[in-house]
């Protein structure tokens, strides 16, 4: 069963003008973001959008298979959440950073993606800090690419 709900997710750190100017400076487009409804770290991930100055609109489901294959989300990139954000895919815990930066660029690619949940990437901030990548792909090719890394 799947259900669509709307809300405004609350920056990670409400009141911070720093929270607020950006937001308001970069004016960010809608991130729709398809999750379990059990998900915390999808949850927290949102708020990350928010606090960087997306708009944010959830969607609920337990269906989260489908989702990817709708949108060519591979076994090999895929995660606990996925989102479009103009017609661009976002597989996993992708920096609001490196999302902004596909958007100015507008690479011909599918979506950007963090395989798995690393630790220390947005919403996943555990104490413990994985390096990562996240990746590009295209649909018509088999091996994505490195969009940016994080090494610690």
């Amino acid at each position: 069963m799947t259900y669509r709900t709307r809300r405004r997710l609350r920056p990670a750190i409400a009141g911070s003008l720093l929270a607020l100017f950006a937001a308001y400076a970069w004016g960010g487009p809608l991130v729709e973001v398809h999750k379990d409804p059990n998900c915390g770290c999808c949850t927290a991930w949102a708020e990350h959008l928010e606090a960087e100055g997306f708009e944010v609109e959830v969607t609920e489901t337990r269906d989260l298979r489908s989702v990817k294959l709708e949108h060519g989300v591979t076994p090999e990139l895929a995660s606990c959440h996925t989102a479009t954000v103009e017609g661009y895919v976002i597989e996993g815990h992708v920096p609001a950073a490196d999302i902004k930066r596909l958007l100015e660029e507008q690479p011909d690619v599918a979506g950007l993606a963090v395989p798995g949940m690393p630790h220390g990437s947005p919403g996943m901030e555990t104490g413990r800090v994985d390096d990562y990548a996240v990746l590009s792909w295209r649909r018509d090719e088999r091996t994505p690419a490195i969009f940016n890394e994080y090494t610690h």
